[in-house]
């Protein structure tokens, strides 16, 4: 039942939306969440599961390493499966290698144990590797994986447990806003009262600040990644996420249940079409099999797609929309979405009852495409 009033309403129930639900209901916070379809519907249930520290920037990394305590402390507290398999970046030239150099120096810097390893070392680890390639390799135990099913289900029970009320099948139509101030959500169901908003719908971000009068730039666009998942094989047999940048920006790992699921960087967009492609198939197929000669011999069972919500520098915007009070986005993951959730869901949640918070924030401030001062880019593969 649609409540008469909530003291924040989220809208989007990826993961994001969820967490950041989960924060605030934590908090004492009376927190609704509106979804158009079911929990997880969006991006989050067609991820690729993977949760990294390494990045090539400081805040990215502060970021990531706060995630990765928040991944570890609930997925004991709630019991879903976080697993710290590690990250393995394969490199094949000097200029690579000079890159990581860098990145895993601002990695050390904040505590995130990154280092170089050989390409045997590589091979230990992941005994399939074709490593007659490779010069040496990026290494840091402490990246993981975890099950986007098991984890959005959850914090959504968990976030319901706090107080939290998560609708779906819960459309938002429109906005009542008085004299610059948010009054109200219209949905299909009805219309909450509430004076607090966060958009946290990601690909669909840019259809809700338009629905709601937003004026500043925020470039936010779809577009078409898709995945893979194979038959089983053994347990353990590739434990890390596996990353090539030579060989079409490829991500590969395998699942709890066997499966090795992962993608390329072929991308589509902006579209909100998500028909997976033949190419696509093609494409992977032979990526992973240059990475791991072995694959060629597993059959693919399923392959779908899902988006990257992307910004201009590959990287978020976070934070209040001045203009409309009190209007909060959190959204543009670019495909950082699921390893970010816990951390942005504090970040938020700080924002709100605090007006502002520990990490650094300001790194994805939504005015900075406006003022042309884009970031970094954050590094993405897939």
């Amino acid at each position: 039942m649609l409540p008469e009033r909530s003291e924040v309403v989220v809208i989007g129930g990826g993961i994001v939306g969820v967490s950041i639900a989960h924060e605030l209901a934590k908090r004492g916070v009376d927190v609704t969440v509106l979804e158009k379809r079911f929990i997880g519907s969006g991006s989050t249930f067609r991820c690729g599961t993977g949760i990294r520290q390494q990045f090539n920037d400081e805040a990215n990394v502060r970021v990531m390493k706060r995630s990765v305590e928040l991944w570890k402390k609930y997925s004991e507290e709630y019991n879903f499966s976080f697993k710290q398999t590690g990250y393995l970046f394969l490199l094949y030239d000097e200029e690579e290698v000079e890159t990581f150099k860098r990145n895993i120096e601002i990695q050390n810097k904040f505590g995130v144990p990154t280092r170089l390893i050989t390409p045997e070392e590589a091979k230990e680890i992941v005994p399939l590797l074709d490593i007659s390639e490779v010069i040496a390799a990026s290494w840091n135990p402490t990246d993981g994986k975890a099950d986007p099913f098991e984890a959005t289900t959850a914090f959504a029970i968990k976030a319901r447990e706090y107080g939290a009320k998560l609708l779906e099948y819960t459309e938002v139509k429109g906005f009542i806003i008085e004299n610059g101030e948010i009054k109200g959500v219209k949905t299909n169901r009805g219309t909450i009262k509430t004076g607090i908003v966060v958009n946290a719908t990601n690909a669909w971000a840019k259809l809700i600040n338009a629905m709601a009068g937003i004026k500043v730039k925020i470039p936010i666009e779809p577009y078409k990644h898709q995945a893979v998942i194979t038959q089983p094989i053994k347990r353990g047999t590739i434990n890390p996420m596996v990353i090539s940048f030579k060989y079409g920006h490829a991500y590969l790992t395998q699942t709890f249940h066997g499966g090795i699921i992962g993608g390329i960087g072929y991308e589509i967009g902006p579209t909100y079409d998500l028909t997976p492609t033949y190419e696509f198939l093609r494409e992977v197929s032979y990526y992973f099999t240059k990475i791991i000669p072995a694959l060629k011999n597993l059959l693919v069972l399923r392959t779908w797609a899902g988006y990257y919500a992307k910004t201009p520098d590959s990287n978020p915007a976070i934070g209040k929309i001045e203009e409309l009070s009190d209007y909060y986005i959190a959204a543009g993951f670019s495909g950082h979405g699921f390893m970010m959730a816990p951390a942005v869901g504090e970040m938020i949640a700080d924002l709100i009852t605090k007006g502002k918070s520990k990490l650094p924030v300001e790194w994805y401030d939504p005015y900075r495409f406006e003022r042309g001062e884009l970031r970094t880019a954050a590094l993405q593969m897939g």
